[in-house]
């Protein structure tokens, strides 16, 4: 089994909800670590550099959670994973 610890996703979402807001919801999906920067803006939308670290991060559910929020995920540009050594019972 592994875990994915960090990842590292561009994403493009609305002006609202805003980032401190965005960045709250979605550390609430899991008792994740948020960071985010706004890299571009326009007068429609925010491109985001947003980075998530937890123990045991579900991809799923963030993934649903920006959708929710009106953006959508351009690219995982980084993943961290730990693997789990399995174990057997004698």
């Amino acid at each position: 089994m592994s875990k994915v610890k960090r990842l590292l996703l561009d994403v493009l979402k609305p002006h609202h909800p805003n980032p401190l807001e965005f960045g709250r919801i979605l550390a609430q999906q899991g008792a994740y670590r948020v960071k985010l920067r706004v890299l571009e803006m326009d007068e429609n939308t925010e491109s985001l550099e947003l980075v998530i670290e937890g123990e045991d991060i579900d991809f799923e559910q963030i993934q649903a959670s920006i959708a929710e929020l009106g953006g959508s995920l351009h690219s995982i540009d980084e993943v961290e994973v730990v693997g789990e050594a399995e174990r057997t019972e004698d």
